[in-house]
């Protein structure tokens, strides 16, 4: 599955984050845009490592933001109850994936 966001979930990923102009247009090129991140070594001479860093910067501020209305948490429960707080999670990502 190739990593893409529109452009408000970009958009909301950069906030609060301090990265450079070719860092988000790097990012932008690939998450939103499409292109490949082999186009943007070539081009701009950076290693594919350095490419796939700004990519992925941008992208684990994508997934650790917390939608509204949700709260993140961490805890210890029985096995049994984490089973249970696991399969909600699935149904949750999988009711977000539709809306998406």
């Amino acid at each position: 599955m190739k990593k893409r966001l529109t452009e408000a979930e970009f958009q909301a990923a950069l906030a609060g984050l301090d990265v450079g102009h070719q860092t988000v247009e790097i990012a932008r090129g690939v998450l939103v845009q499409g292109r490949s991140q082999s186009e943007f070594a070539e081009t701009l001479s950076l290693s594919k490592g350095a490419v796939s860093q700004a990519v992925n910067r941008i992208w684990a501020a994508h997934e650790a933001q917390v939608p509204p209305g949700c709260e993140r948490l961490t805890v210890l429960l029985p096995k049994h109850q984490a089973f249970i707080v696991k399969k909600w999670a699935s149904e949750f990502a999988k009711k977000r994936e539709v809306k998406a």
